[in-house]
């Protein structure tokens, strides 16, 4: 049986503040997705109040979930705009909605927060492999690396060193066979 780490636990009712970084991301994700749902017809302040209620998550308009929630879908034909010339070969139609929104989210977040990049991306990726179609993490991390690539290559995150087998590594005993 492998050993799976546990998520947090909050306790009901809880303020989105109190919530870790990542789990803020996912509710960020989850207003804008309910937003797109009706076609941004129902205010986002109805949608967190029906989160709030229905959830036990405590959603103010001044919270930094919702007001970055806020500024993406304010914003999100110029995120849009700013996302084109990165999609290499894809048209913008073409993207499932869930990929589209976490790609606006990240985008907003390389130009209104102070947030590293290599963390936003890790943080996109992660909620795309939680959220969107099977392989659509692989393209998320493209369009945001290049995007990094372009824009901010001093934050680019350090290469990693590849580890390879030496002769110095030690054979396994035969206890261990």
């Amino acid at each position: 049986m492998s050993e799976q780490t546990p998520e947090k636990q909050y306790p009901m009712p809880v303020s989105c503040n109190d919530l870790t970084l990542r789990d803020q991301r996912a509710l960020i994700f989850h207003l804008l997705y309910s937003a797109d749902s009706f076609d941004y017809e129902v205010s986002l302040e109805a949608i967190a109040e029906n989160i709030s209620r229905e959830y036990g998550y405590i959603i103010l308009p001044q919270d930094f979930v919702f007001t970055a929630a806020s500024a993406v879908v304010a914003n999100r034909t110029e995120l849009d705009q700013a996302i084109l010339p990165f999609l290499a070969n894809w048209r913008f139609e073409r993207l499932g909605v869930i990929t589209k929104l976490i790609l606006r989210y990240a985008f907003w977040e390389f130009l209104h927060t102070e947030t590293p990049p290599f963390v936003i991306i890790n943080e996109a990726v992660e909620l795309t492999k939680c959220f969107a179609e099977i392989n659509a993490f692989r393209f998320v991390n493209g369009v945001l690396d290049e995007w990094v690539t372009k824009n901010r290559p001093e934050a680019r995150r350090p290469d990693i060193v590849e580890v390879t087998e030496t002769s110095d590594t030690p054979e396994p005993d035969e206890t261990s066979k």
